[in-house]
């Protein structure tokens, strides 16, 4: 893991950026040393509000805004508490900054945002979008997007992030001659991006794959497998426990009734029916507390995306460096049969030299010099991309195993307050029992 008190100067880029696009992208970050920058402002989103307006083709539509306030740290250590800068910004436009800093930082495990639509719910939870439930949620899980990028000590001193934090959207604010998505798109990082295809290719056909990659590549898709069975499982108990809670109402309605045709048995069977009531009726908080914890297993499933992403480039940075490879030893080859005038295997020149003759010297020469010139060119290219390999695993390792320790700790606090929870869910039933039985006992 990388030691976030260290004094060198991380220069954080796209493993494909020319020495002109490195020098913009420099421009583009603002990395410290050794600090993030969740240690210099405080980041939150405070509210969601539902919106009516025009989309792109000028189309009336209903979307959700998230107010997200900012607050420089030093102010407060003064003893003043001055009001938070704050701005809207749209699902859209948190999707917008996920994306940048996917194509900027390939070799990062970049966090993951909530699910845009409800999945894995129980069928009482609403899976509309609009839902304020639903909404609230989405809040939370985009404020801890936020708190988890700007701890992150690459991610959290990107120039792109600190104005996403802090500038104004001409969507939202017409008077803005120039908002942040306008920035995001002025950096080219959409055309830099590697399309499906490619990447596909690169994982059926690159010879040496590293085996850590590899193995860390299978380990998502198992993570991602088993949490999506978990929170299967959990939407199923969540239907059951709903359907035990509420027949308790049931009791309670029985209760009641027999109490009123009985005289010395009517007070306490009125009492327990009133303790089944609270039962039945405390459901909806346990499961909405319960949520809180899906939450937390839906973000590592997500995040698991984010994790094979990481493994993926990496497949795709060894396939060029493979294919430049490749492509020198041809060009060697072919000035060595050229040289000599002999032919290793059957190809398309040794059949023209048979049908049409033998070359001149001087286009013998002429293919030569070419051929020096783009072996030259094909060292240099390969140097270059076994340069962005090394690199590349080097920073992609050390923020796995960042990544790796981080997952560890949350998934395991997480699990142990899910297990607290129900022991506690389990004492206040039999609570509950213990209540109505010392109603049965003073009849």
């Amino acid at each position: 893991m990388a030691d976030s008190g260290s004094e060198d100067i991380a220069v954080i880029g796209n493993t494909d950026l020319t020495p002109s696009e490195s020098e913009n992208n420099i421009k583009n970050t603002m990395v410290e040393k050794g600090t993030n920058l969740l240690k210099r402002m405080e980041i939150s989103v405070a509210e969601a509000e539902k919106r009516t307006g025009k989309n792109a083709v000028n189309m009336q539509e209903t979307y959700t805004v998230y107010l997200v306030e900012t607050r420089a740290l030093d102010a407060t250590s003064e003893g003043t508490t001055p009001v938070p800068d704050s701005l809207w910004r749209r699902y859209s436009e948190f999707e917008l900054l996920k994306n940048y800093l996917l194509v900027t930082y390939p070799f990062l495990v970049v966090p993951p945002l909530p699910e845009k639509r409800a999945e894995f719910v129980w069928h009482k939870l609403s899976a509309d979008n609009m839902d304020p439930d639903f909404v609230e949620r989405r809040r939370v899980g985009l404020e801890n997007f936020l708190l988890r990028v700007a701890s992150h000590p690459a991610l959290s001193n990107d120039k792109i992030f600190y104005s996403f934090l802090t500038e104004k959207s001409c969507l939202l604010s017409a008077s803005q001659e120039n908002g942040w998505k306008e920035t995001v798109f002025e950096t080219g990082f959409q055309a830099k991006a590697d399309s499906r295809l490619k990447a596909l290719n690169a994982t059926f056909r690159v010879k040496n794959a590293d085996k850590r990659f590899a193995d860390m590549k299978h380990y998502g898709d198992e993570l991602q497998s088993v949490i999506s069975q978990l929170l299967r499982v959990r939407a199923r108990a969540a239907d059951r426990l709903y359907g035990v809670y509420k027949v308790h109402g049931n009791y309670g309605r029985v209760f009641s009734e027999w109490s009123a045709i009985e005289k010395e048995m009517g007070d306490g069977l009125q009492s327990a029916g009133h303790h089944m009531d609270a039962y039945a009726a405390s459901v909806d908080d346990i499961l909405e507390e319960e949520e809180h914890y899906a939450d937390q297993l839906k973000e590592y499933l997500f995040y698991a995306d984010a994790f094979r992403a990481v493994c993926r480039k990496h497949e795709l940075t060894q396939y060029e460096l493979e294919m430049a490879g490749q492509d020198l030893t041809s060009k060697k080859q072919q000035q060595e049969e050229l040289a000599t005038g002999t032919v290793r295997t059957f190809s398309l020149k040794g059949m023209t030299s048979k049908l049409f003759g033998q070359e001149t010297p001087e286009q013998r020469e002429a293919k030569l010099k070419m051929l020096e010139t783009q072996i030259e060119e094909g060292e240099e290219l390969v140097k270059e991309r076994n340069a962005e390999c090394e690199e590349f695993v080097k920073s992609a390792w050390v923020d796995i195993e960042r990544f790796k320790e981080q997952k560890d700790h949350d998934l395991r606090e997480a699990l142990i307050s899910y297990a607290i929870m129900q022991i506690s869910m389990c004492k206040k039933g039999i609570q509950v029992w213990n209540n109505a039985k010392e109603c049965f006992s003073k009849m």
